[in-house]
């Protein structure tokens, strides 16, 4: 149902409403799926991945009928070890094994996991874990190679940093510890969608010789998701900013939201926006390898979403008040954009960079670079 502050917003924002209705009316998907053909384990999987994510849900039921189900058993793996990972209620003598050893029940069709802190909001995902299980067994080897080997990493990785954090509340000390962090959750995930999209023959085998654009592609949503959720993270006591920046500004993080810091809040956030810039260019020369148009809109989609985002919150102290998001309207107009072909991406990028060195302020430290990134 429509809300009043939506009448009253879209009233001010013709375009933005127009962008909404030209892609609930005119988008074509390239693919669809065939329901009919189901399993009724298959069926509950894709209601986790509308559970779990709206945004991801709708581009990936529209990947080519090749990847479909493994793409989408992928991000349903994933997502229950970062159910894992988040949960604070776990103790990390719990936790820690969990994680290192998630992905040896992904064969196993009997396992599933409760004891995930009733607030999670994922949690259901675990307890009925064995109906991905049993789809899991289904799909082709290779691919199941690959999900178990990135599942794997991850757990590790995100078993070392909880590990840490159990001992020391701050432990991205470094830039690259940073990195690492976003390696471990995100660019990992790069890397086995990559393998999986060389593997079903619907994107370039030369950038699997490129592993430093896959991890891009990773590392720049995961740090302009990270920069974004500040307020949040802040509220939840979780701190992923390193300390290596923020310290350059603050005593302490939690002195960032303090309103007599809001210039030095603006000059921090700057520098982990400009982190996050740095990955852009390599973003765009992986999609140059992608041809298949739903592999190319399903990694195109979260790209042009993610340099919007750091536009939305460059500059923009709301995002030390509150959790700030793009609305609705912009987000169609982006999808349009990124459903066609990558000159239209590229246009987006630009635009949005544009407007990021529109708002730059002459008086901030990262003035020269966030100039030219």
């Amino acid at each position: 149902m429509v809300s009043l502050r939506d009448i009253a917003y879209y009233t001010v924002h013709i375009n933005e409403l127009r962008s909404i209705v030209q892609w609930t009316t005119w988008h074509n998907a390239p693919h669809e799926r065939d329901e009919e053909k189901e399993t009724p384990e298959l069926k509950e999987c894709f209601r986790f991945l509308q559970m779990t994510s709206r945004s991801f849900a709708a581009v990936i039921q529209e990947l080519h009928p090749e990847l479909l189900v493994p793409v989408t058993l992928f991000y349903l793996i994933l997502r229950g070890l970062d159910t894992i990972e988040d949960d604070m209620t776990l103790d990390i003598q719990e936790k820690e094994p969990l994680l290192r050893q998630f992905h040896e029940h992904l064969s196993d069709e009997s396992w599933t996991f409760d004891r995930n802190g009733p607030e999670e909001k994922d949690r259901e995902l675990l307890v009925k874990f064995d109906v991905v299980a049993k789809e899991f067994n289904k799909i082709q080897n290779p691919y199941q190679l690959i999900i178990k080997d990135i599942c794997k990493r991850m757990g590790n990785g995100m078993a070392d940093f909880a590990k840490k954090q159990d001992a020391n509340a701050n432990t991205i000390k470094t830039t690259k510890d940073y990195e690492l962090y976003c390696h471990y959750v995100a660019g990992l995930v790069g890397e086995g969608l990559t393998r999986l999209f060389v593997e079903a023959k619907l994107a370039n085998p030369a950038l699997l010789q490129r592993p430093e654009l896959m991890e891009s592609m990773g590392q720049f949503l995961q740090q302009t998701n990270i920069v974004r959720d500040i307020r949040e993270d802040h509220d939840e006591k979780r701190y992923f900013w390193p300390r290596e920046v923020w310290s350059k500004y603050v005593d302490n993080i939690g002195d960032l939201f303090l309103p007599e810091n809001k210039e030095k809040a603006l000059q921090c956030q700057s520098e982990m926006i400009l982190l996050a810039l740095t990955r852009a260019d390599e973003c765009l020369f992986y999609m140059a390898g992608v041809k298949e148009q739903s592999v190319f809109n399903f990694v195109a989609i979260p790209q042009t979403m993610a340099i919007a985002t750091l536009e939305l919150c460059f500059q923009n102290y709301a995002m030390f008040q509150r959790n700030i998001k793009i609305t609705k309207g912009q987000a169609c107009e982006l999808m349009m954009q990124s459903t066609q072909n990558l000159q239209l991406v590229c246009d987006q990028f630009r635009k949005y960079a544009r407007k990021i060195h529109r708002k730059n302020n002459p008086r901030d430290p990262h003035f020269l670079d966030i100039s030219i990134a």
